[in-house]
């Protein structure tokens, strides 16, 4: 089992910053490729980015191309999203997820990750 906890959100306006991040136990965390999701209400969960287990290697949605970063501290268990230039529609819960290094299925897909972090609120106001 592993275990994620996010923490960092909040309310900000639109253009402002976030840092969030997710804090794994439980397993070897560099045994892990983690992704981001967010899910707005009335919405389905979606892809936001997704980080290889070395960090080596990260893919974005094309919502989030150049105003988020993903990183991780494999020293630390822990991932990050770095959030700037936040938009309206950025608004959402957030959730971390794991999915073992060995899982090669798309890393856009909710159902293709393990284990999921309990989400952080990220609210931005125009």
């Amino acid at each position: 089992q592993v275990q994620l906890v996010e923490s960092g959100g909040g309310l900000v306006q639109a253009g402002e910053s976030l840092r969030l991040s997710c804090a794994a136990s439980g397993r070897t965390f560099s045994d892990y490729a983690m992704g981001w999701f967010r899910q707005a209400p009335g919405k389905e969960r979606e892809f936001v980015v997704h980080i290889s287990w070395r960090g080596r290697s990260t893919y974005y949605a094309d919502s989030v191309k150049g105003r988020f970063t993903i990183s991780r501290e494999n020293a630390k268990n822990t991932v990050y999203l770095r959030m700037d230039s936040l938009k309206p529609e950025d608004t959402a819960v957030y959730y971390c997820a794991a999915r073992h290094r060995s899982v090669t299925s798309s890393y856009t897909v909710p159902g293709n990750y393990n284990y999921w972090g309990q989400g952080t609120q990220v609210t931005v106001s125009s």
